[in-house]
């Protein structure tokens, strides 16, 4: 197997954890699989940049010296922000040649500046995506997934899930058991599939002002079985259902079946997780009633069914 060169870029104002996070997983691939990556970092002029949380970081080499690398990893951060004539001229030239491109967060700001998302599917950060996307309206942002991969461009949302990016590169590199090896060495989980949303459905809705509408929530997140019909849900909130529905719209920014959707396969992936409960059983405690049902919301949010799910998600033991 030819050694792959994975080439991180840095500036002044890089998110810290943006470089070590993903660096990590490759060095702990190296060490599990020697000779199967070369790790480098570079900055503009081989100086020592400056991240957003203060930490000092000594690159490798100058991109000038930079060999063309297999993989290029763009990071982001508050750095981003600022326009950068001569990193957007490197990356133009250069990022072309790498064979998979790969930005972490804000990353993906830098790597669109240069014209290398345009006609992409891509995510960021999701306080970005509607920045990235007014900006550069040639690239196509889903602010949904906590990374997406297009051909040999790869992007990432916030900081953590590039570790989960990572980790879905080397096991395509190495396989599965090696990403698993690397997971467990830095106790996380290698179960969130790329079309994880960033969010989860109390933090992706705005909470409600209004204090029955708020109770309405938690009571959604704590009861999924139960009936959460809009007349049901109006009732507990002492509101006809037209007022409510209207209501919770304007406060939460989602419809309430919406929010009940997402509530419950939030449950459903929770228990098929962390759970050894049967499909039927989980299927009824999450509140689709059937098996059947809880497949086609599997199939039609994340595009596979429950036992796939849990047979790619369910972490293995540590022997």
């Amino acid at each position: 197997m030819a050694q792959r060169t994975v080439l991180f870029l840095l500036f002044d104002g890089v998110q810290s954890l943006d470089v070590t996070g993903p660096l990590e997983v490759f060095a702990g691939a190296e060490q599990h699989t020697p000779g199967t990556y070369r790790i480098r970092t570079a900055s503009l002029d081989g100086a020592a940049v400056r991240t957003s949380s203060g930490l000092t970081v000594v690159p490798d080499e100058a991109l000038a010296q930079a060999a063309a690398p297999h993989t290029l990893l763009v990071p982001g951060g508050q750095g981003t922000r600022r326009r950068d004539a001569r990193l957007t001229d490197w990356l133009r030239e250069h990022g072309p040649r790498a064979e998979r491109l790969v930005s972490v967060c804000t990353g993906a700001i830098r790597l669109a500046e240069a014209g290398l998302l345009d006609g992409r599917r891509v995510t960021t950060h999701w306080a970005y995506c509607d920045k990235l996307a007014r900006d550069h309206p040639a690239v196509e942002v889903d602010p949904d997934p906590i990374f997406v991969r297009d051909g040999q461009v790869s992007t990432s949302a916030g900081v953590t899930s590039g570790i989960d990016l990572a980790l879905a590169l080397v096991e395509e590199d190495l396989g599965r058991e090696a990403a698993l090896a690397i997971a467990r060495h830095l106790v996380v989980f290698l179960r969130r599939p790329g079309n994880q949303a960033q969010f989860s459905a109390q933090l992706a809705a705005q909470t409600a002002q209004r204090e029955p509408l708020r109770e309405v929530q938690q009571w959604i997140t704590e009861h999924p079985a139960d009936d959460l019909s809009v007349e049901a849900l109006a009732a507990r909130a002492r509101l006809s259902p037209r007022h409510f529905a209207r209501a919770f719209q304007t406060e939460t920014g989602t419809t309430p079946g919406r929010y009940v959707d997402r509530v419950r396969l939030e449950h459903a992936r929770r228990l098929l997780e962390d759970t050894s409960d049967g499909i039927e059983e989980v299927s009824r405690a999450s509140g689709y009633g059937t098996p059947e049902g809880m497949r086609r919301a599997f199939v039609k949010a994340l595009g596979t069914a429950p036992s796939e799910y849990r047979r790619r998600f369910h972490p293995t033991p540590a022997h």
